[in-house]
């Protein structure tokens, strides 16, 4: 399970029970801002003890247990291999999701992006957005990847590729 994965959970949860983030944040002791960037996907340096705070205030609960066998490809992983296999220098996995999530490129990356955008397959681009697409609230992923996609001046419409 990813972190957005997680992220995603505790939105749910908080909308689900009427709470605002402010709200959450001040029962669980931690700022709106730490809160605010958790739910985002943009991860501050959030210890155990916060995050079980943050869980125990919207009925969640964190397991450890042996991972199965994934049935679903991971498109991230995916998308990083397609993104690297030119540059000695890579696009980290945590590099990729921040800059969907936020519509940045990292620096050094933007070679990483326009190979991405303009070599992947389309089903490998559908498959990345409908992963991303899960852990951030809803029209901000097309918004971000057109900031991108003008950035890197992709070849390729993302409309044609983007069916979330």
């Amino acid at each position: 399970m990813r972190l957005q994965n997680i992220s995603y959970q505790i939105r749910q949860a908080r909308l689900e029970q009427g709470l605002t983030q402010a709200q959450l944040a001040h029962a669980a002791k931690v700022s709106r801002t730490t809160l605010n960037q958790l739910e985002n996907g943009l991860f501050p340096d959030l210890g155990v003890k916060k995050l079980r705070a943050i869980l125990d205030q919207v009925g969640l609960t964190l397991i450890i247990q042996r991972a199965e066998k994934a049935a679903a490809p991971d498109f991230v992983r995916m998308a990083c291999t397609t993104a690297n296999v030119s540059y000695r220098d890579t696009l980290s996995e945590d590099e990729l999701i921040r800059a969907l999530l936020t519509g940045k490129i990292p620096a050094g990356r933007r070679p990483h992006f326009r190979t991405l955008f303009d070599e992947a397959t389309p089903a490998l681009l559908q498959g990345l957005a409908q992963e991303a697409g899960r852990w951030t609230k809803p029209g901000r992923l097309e918004k971000n990847l057109g900031m991108i996609a003008k950035e890197i001046n992709s070849k390729r419409e993302i409309g044609e590729w983007l069916k979330i």
